[in-house]
């Protein structure tokens, strides 16, 4: 092939190709390449500017996307500038992001093949070890971060994710308007939250946060009710609906324990039934339920109450919501079931920010949505010691998902 042909195949716009091998053994292409003669835009990498003096000129070898299969490197001749500010600098080149031996177009590449598949599998298809994969998909991150415009953070959601046992929990705070996390930090503390809100949000930024959605963890709620005065508390929905079920599950243990013979082996191992919602049930599984009711009426009025619980959140007026959650309550006057006596003193006790529910429309599912795209990303990547990094991927996949819901309605 011609040096012209070469120039078009690469495509690299203000550049030519001026010399070409090919090793067909090592299926690699070594390309040569340098300024066309009208490209004189010569950028200083420290300010910005423009500059016109040359200091010396000096070859750099970056690795490109494949070229008709072959593993292919671009030698390219660059500059070195005499800045009036900076002194010597490097030029500037679009066409190379970052100081590693990749051009940007590669780095695209590998950053968008990292949104489907772990950084070891990319590193495997491409010859390249996980290290330079993933800090070629954190600088792709980086780029793509700061060229998005933020949504404005109007209603909040905290929760918390446990990670193991040498990190154990990071805070996740997050958009629920836009559906991703905004910010990580370490451990669940009081503490924790006050460093977002101090460092991360100015006054005016905090003023305008109307909702925030969190789980009954108290140092969340001091830590809102320091910073955000005027923000109402909502208590997340899977958080009670959690706690519902640890006390049916509480009562399948005690009727474990106080019954035996037939009755208990009816109880045992069903705890997984006990859980799930009847709607989701397959008729195998409803007719076992109804097996151990029919022994048992105790793990029976608990499972009934649970199932009747979810209820709540299907009123959209307040006064409506709290008679429902009192005629709730006076069903347990009778039935002498301790742990969901605790769990209607716990609602009482949280009983304004179950209503707030009503007096603030927001998408009470946004928060472990986000916390399952983040602990899928865990499970993929085998964990992160970075955290930014993490964070950087959970915000371009819910990023990503937006925008294909978006095309879907479009067309």
């Amino acid at each position: 092939m011609r040096e012209n042909d070469w120039t078009r195949v690469l495509g690299w716009p203000g550049y030519k190709v001026y010399r070409a091998e090919i090793d067909e053994p090592a299926k690699r292409l070594n390309l040569w390449v340098r300024r066309k003669r009208g490209n004189k835009q010569l950028i200083c990498s420290g300010c910005g500017e423009l500059v016109s003096a040359i200091a010396e000129t000096y070859e750099r070898e970056v690795r490109d996307l494949p070229c008709f299969e072959y593993l292919t490197t671009v030698t390219i001749e660059l500059y070195r500038l005499r800045c009036p500010r900076c002194g010597v600098k490097a030029e500037k080149v679009p066409l190379l992001p970052s100081k590693a031996p990749f051009s940007k177009r590669f780095e695209d590449a590998v950053g968008l093949a990292c949104e489907s598949a772990a950084a070891r599998r990319v590193a495997l298809t491409l010859g390249l070890s996980p290290p330079p994969v993933r800090a070629i998909d954190l600088r792709y991150l980086q780029r793509w971060s700061e060229s998005r415009k933020r949504p404005a953070l109007r209603n909040m959601g905290v929760d918390e994710i446990h990670l193991g046992k040498k990190q154990k929990f990071i805070t996740v705070v997050s958009n629920l308007d836009a559906g991703e996390p905004l910010w990580f930090g370490q451990d669940r503390k009081k503490d924790t939250l006050d460093e977002f809100f101090e460092k991360r949000l100015s006054s005016f930024q905090r003023g305008a946060v109307q909702a925030a959605c969190v789980d009954m963890w108290d140092p969340f709620r001091q830590s809102i009710e320091q910073w955000l005065p005027k923000c109402r508390i909502l208590y997340d929905k899977f958080h009670i609906m959690q706690h519902a079920n640890a006390a049916v599950d509480e009562v399948r243990r005690a009727e474990f324990f106080r019954k035996g013979g037939a009755a208990r082996a009816v109880v045992k191992g069903k705890r997984w039934l006990l859980l799930s919602r009847w709607v989701n049930l397959s008729t195998q599984k409803k007719r076992q339920l109804n097996a151990l009711f029919a022994l048992n009426r105790r793990v029976m009025k608990a499972y009934l109450l649970k199932e009747s619980l979810d209820r709540l959140w299907s009123y959209t007026y307040e006064g409506s919501m709290l008679r429902y959650l009192k005629s709730w309550i006076d069903q347990l006057r009778w039935q002498r079931l301790k742990p969901m006596e605790k769990l209607a003193n716990m609602l009482l006790n949280h009983l304004e920010g179950i209503l707030n529910y009503c007096r603030t429309k927001v998408r009470l599912g946004v928060v472990e949505a986000v916390n399952g795209n983040i602990k899928a990303l865990l499970r993929r990547g085998r964990g992160y010691r970075n955290l930014n990094y993490l964070l950087l991927k959970a915000q371009r996949l819910a990023a990503t998902r937006t925008e294909f819901f978006a095309f879907q309605k479009a067309a």
